[in-house]
């Protein structure tokens, strides 16, 4: 008995070397103790940095985590409550969380919100209500390798890049954005839409307010949807005031109400900001009441459980842990950020210079055998299996460019870093000491070369 084309059609996207990486380190996880050469994982951007802050308000909490209101156990009550529009005193928290992050410049409807088991639910039910089978969405490159999965595996929607390079910072420009569009009518796709991650995963960037820009006037001139995942948004460590979410430009730009209001959307989670990918914990923000209308009904498929929905409740309500929480974690991630940084420049590495996110865009072309794709796979293997560390291959990204690479700094101790710090470095020692010593022969091969002919040129003029 055959299967069906879904279950076994390869366009998940699990032989990308992003996920198989993911299965190198499973095979053989570092440990400090039990497995002290084993595989580092940076291949995931968790957020591990603020645990303890967590932990001490859950400790401070004991009614809430152990689902009591007023000394009562309301047990009962959360096991057996399951509605797919969510507990309206979660929504109205998360609302309130997600403005405190964009430094409340923006407020949120909490109605406008559709709750999802984390983002890739929501990501997936958003493609859903907006495409059908067989058109595209815009994405710039590089991007999360998850989306091949998110976006297309069961939606049948088709991504077209927006080649972004090195050369402008991996910045989003209008000619790329046109370029993208004509390349999606050359397949005969029709373009519903743009998805932009802000911040940037894998960058590490946030976009600036020209780029949203043009991405608002671009989306209105095209009559397309604008979807802008912003998960990563309470971790910009560097100027976070400067931050500027997609609905900050459209109400600058004083475009409420207007037909682009309603196809401007925002994806967003739990699993960064607060660092709790298990918790499941996702939404989509639409002020088209179609939209949420319609991804409410698909999130039947996928729903945050009553429990989880009560407890981080009354922990996002609790608005000076919030505001602390928030201030703490982000100094944390600089600090971290800066330390991965500088122990790579000291390996003669760097990296595109970034403001969020939990990891760093690095560049490694200049350790590629030669300038391609096989050439950085190649490396990427070596430092899987040789340097023990599993980062993820700017190829998985679908970056233009072959040699950088994701490198994920948050998911691990300080004692880890300076251990992962510490392996790239003896790699990228031994490589220029192979360099060095090749240099040398070659040098002393021209050099005989050189005298062997100097030396039959002698004889022939004997003769």
């Amino acid at each position: 008995m055959t299967l069906s084309e879904k279950a076994t059609c390869n366009s998940h996207g699990q032989d990308s070397s992003y996920f198989l990486g993911w299965e190198e380190y499973e095979k053989n996880p570092y440990d400090d103790s039990t497995n002290p050469n084993g595989i580092i994982q940076m291949g995931l951007a968790e957020n591990q940095l603020s645990f303890d802050l967590l932990e001490k308000w859950l400790s401070e909490n004991p009614e809430a985590a152990g689902f009591k209101r007023n000394g009562e156990s309301i047990f009962r009550e959360l096991a057996l409550f399951q509605d797919y529009h969510g507990l309206p005193a979660f929504k109205n928290a998360l609302a309130q969380f997600m403005s405190e992050i964009r430094g409340n410049k923006v407020s949120f409807v909490p109605d406008n919100l559709v709750l999802t088991a984390g983002a890739t639910s929501a990501n997936e039910t958003l493609i859903f209500c907006l495409a059908n089978p067989g058109e595209a969405f815009l994405l710039p490159t590089p991007y999360y390798p998850g989306f091949d999965r998110d976006l297309k595996w069961r939606t049948g929607v088709e991504i077209v890049p927006i080649q972004c390079t090195s050369s402008t910072g991996f910045r989003i420009t209008e000619p790329a954005l046109e370029e993208a569009y004509k390349q999606a009518q050359k397949l005969n796709l029709k373009v519903k839409g743009v998805l932009v991650t802000n911040p940037s995963n894998p960058l590490g960037i946030t976009l600036t307010r020209h780029e949203l820009n043009l991405l608002v006037d671009f989306a209105d001139a095209k009559n397309i949807h604008l979807i802008s995942d912003e998960i990563y948004s309470g971790t910009v460590f560097n100027s976070p005031e400067d931050y500027v979410s997609i609905m900050e430009v459209l109400l600058d730009r004083n475009l409420v109400n207007t037909p682009l209001w309603n196809r401007v959307h925002i994806v967003y989670s739990l699993s960064k900001d607060l660092g709790l990918p298990g918790f499941r914990v996702g939404a989509i923000y639409s002020n088209d009441k179609r939209v949420v209308s319609g991804a409410t009904k698909m999130s039947s498929f996928g729903l945050i459980s009553s429990q989880t929905q009560y407890l981080l409740s009354a922990m996002l309500s609790d608005e000076k842990f919030a505001g602390k929480y928030v201030v703490q974690n982000r100094r944390r991630l600089k600090n971290r950020h800066a330390m991965l940084v500088r122990g790579l420049k000291k390996t003669g590495i760097s990296c595109l210079e970034s403001n969020a996110g939990l990891f760093c865009w690095v560049d490694m072309r200049h350790l590629l055998r030669e300038k391609s794709f096989e050439a950085e796979m190649e490396l990427w293997k070596k430092i899987v299996y040789e340097v023990g560390l599993n980062i993820s291959p700017g190829s998985s990204c679908h970056c233009a460019e072959p040699g950088w690479f994701r490198v994920c700094f948050a998911n691990m101790s300080e004692a880890t870093l300076e251990l992962a710090i510490q392996r790239i470095k003896t790699f990228v020692n031994a490589i220029i000491g192979q360099n060095q010593s090749q240099n040398r022969v070659c040098s002393r091969t021209k050099s005989s070369k050189w005298v062997f002919r100097m030396s039959f040129n002698g004889r022939e003029s004997e003769r």
